[in-house]
C-alpha cells in the first residue's frame, strides 16, 4: 500500500487495523491517524525474531502471529503492517498473508508516510485560488496562493519540490515565499524554495534571532512588518503581527476574506507560547494578540498552520472554518474571555512537554545548523505539538 492509497483509505474512513513493528518509543512519537480511531498492535520486530528463530523470517512471523495474535487481529479486516522503512514489515506481511489475513505492507514504511504530502483546493476562482498542502504525519499545513500568473507560498515544509513542481506545472511565477514565524516543529523550506525560484524569502525580523541562543539568523530574508501589503496578480495579502507563539508571529489576511493564521489560532485550540523558552513573557502577548484576530468579521475563513487530529478536517478534507464558528467552539478563545490573568494562569498550567529537538529545529531554521537528510528526518519524527489541544485533557484549569 502506497502512502497515497493509505491517505485515501483514511479519508474514506474505511476499516483498518495496523501492526506496527517499530520499537515502543518510536511508536509513541509517531502514529498513523485517521478521522476515526485506527486500532493498532505495536510489537517490536526484534521481539518476534527472538521468540521464533528461523531462516525463513516470514515463517517466523506467521508462527508468532498464530501463537500470540489470533485473538488480537480482527478476522476479515484490512491489516496494514508498518516499520521504519518498509523492510521488516514486508516479511511480517508475507507471514500474515500465509495465515490468510488481508494484509498489506506500507511501501517505504513510516519514513515514506512522514514525507508524504497531499493537496486540496480551499478556493479556486478566476482571481484567487488557495491550495492547502497537507503533511498528514506531521499535522503541518502550508499554502500556495495563486492569482493570475503569480503564486505565493506560505509556510513551506522542507521538501521544496512539492511546491516547485506545483508552480511549474501551472506555468506560474513564484513571487514570494513567506513564513508566518520561525518554526520549531519542522524544518522550513522557505529559504531554499526562494533561492531556487529566485524570489524573496520573508520573515518577521524578531524571529530572525534564535530565542534561546540569542544569535542572529544566518539566512537571507526580507523583513515583514505589521500592516505591510504584498500584492501578487490581482490579490492582496495584509501582514498582521500577532506575537505570542513567537515574538515575531504573523498572520496573513488575503483579500480581506481568508486568514492564514499560522501558529496562533487553530481549529480546536490556540498555539502554545513556550517553544522559545519564554512562556511567562509571551503568554500575555498571546492574550493581547488574539483579540485582534477576533475583530475580523465572522465570515472570514481561518486557514491554520497545523491540525491536531484529522477529525478537524471538513467533509472536503480541508482544514478551514469560519471565524464566527471558532468564537463559539474554540477552547483557546474561550480562555480569552476570562481576562488576561486567568488566561495566562490557565495556559502556563496546561503546557505539554517541551520537545528538546525543537530547540535544534529552530537553529536549523535560523541557518545556524546544517543537518544531513538523515538528521533532518530524525528531528521531524512525530506529529507537531505546537497547539494546546492535547494539553486540555490534562489541564487543572479546563477551558
Amino acid at each position: 500500500m502506497t502512502p497515497d492509497e493509505l491517505k485515501a483509505l483514511l479519508d474514506a474512513e474505511e476499516e483498518l487495523f495496523i501492526v506496527d513493528l517499530r520499537n515502543r518509543a518510536e511508536h509513541a512519537r509517531s502514529r498513523i491517524e485517521g478521522r476515526r480511531p485506527v486500532p493498532v498492535l505495536n510489537v517490536p520486530y526484534f521481539e518476534v525474531l527472538d521468540a521464533e528463530e528461523s531462516d525463513d523470517i516470514a515463517a517466523s512471523f506467521a508462527a508468532y502471529a498464530e501463537k500470540h495474535w489470533r485473538d488480537r487481529l480482527p478476522p476479515g479486516a484490512r491489516i496494514l503492517v508498518v516499520c521504519a522503512k518498509g523492510g521488516a514489515s514486508a516479511y511480517a506481511t508475507e507471514g500474515l498473508q500465509r495465515l490468510g489475513y488481508n494484509a498489506a505492507n506500507l511501501a517505504g514504511g513510516m519514513e515514506a508516510w512522514g514525507n508524504f504530502y497531499d493537496r486540496k483546493a480551499v478556493v479556486a476562482g478566476p482571481d484567487l485560488s488557495i491550495y492547502q498542502v497537507v503533511r498528514p504525519a506531521r499535522g503541518d499545513l502550508s499554502y500556495v496562493l495563486v492569482s493570475g500568473a503569480e503564486a505565493v507560498v506560505v509556510d513551506p515544509n522542507r521538501h521544496v519540490e512539492q511546491y516547485q513542481d506545483f508552480v511549474a506545472a501551472r506555468g506560474l511565477r513564484l513571487a514570494a515565499v513567506l513564513d508566518t514565524h520561525g518554526h520549531a516543529d519542522h524544518i522550513s523550506g522557505g529559504p531554499a524554495l526562494a533561492a531556487v525560484a529566485g524570489c524573496r524569502y520573508h520573515l518577521h525580523p524578531y524571529d530572525a534571532i534564535h530565542p534561546i541562543d540569542v544569535l542572529p539568523a544566518a539566512i537571507p530574508y526580507e523583513p515583514l512588518r505589521d500592516g505591510q501589503e504584498i500584492r501578487f496578480g490581482s490579490a492582496r495579502l495584509e501582514v498582521l503581527h500577532i506575537p505570542g507563539h513567537t515574538i515575531g508571529n504573523l498572520a496573513f489576511l488575503v483579500n480581506g476574506t481568508y486568514l492564514l493564521s499560522g501558529d496562533s489560532l487553530f481549529i480546536r485550540s490556540i498555539a502554545r507560547p513556550d517553544l522559545g523558552g519564554r512562556a511567562e513573557a509571551w503568554a500575555p502577548l498571546h492574550y493581547r494578540s488574539l483579540p485582534r484576530l477576533l475583530q475580523l468579521p465572522d465570515d472570514v475563513v481561518v486557514l491554520p498552520g497545523h491540525f491536531s487530529t484529522p477529525a478537524e478536517a471538513g467533509p472536503d478534507g480541508t482544514y478551514a472554518t469560519a471565524l464566527g464558528r471558532l468564537r463559539r467552539e474554540n477552547d483557546g478563545l474561550h480562555l480569552v474571555q476570562r481576562g488576561e490573568a486567568a488566561f495566562v494562569a490557565a495556559i502556563l498550567a496546561s503546557l505539554p512537554e517541551f520537545p528538546p529537538q525543537y530547540v535544534e529545529i529552530k537553529r536549523v531554521n535560523a541557518g545556524l545548523v546544517q543537518p544531513s537528510e538523515e538528521r533532518a528526518s530524525e528531528l521531524e519524527i512525530g506529529r507537531n505539538i505546537c497547539a494546546l489541544a492535547e494539553a486540555y485533557e490534562h489541564s487543572p484549569v479546563r477551558p
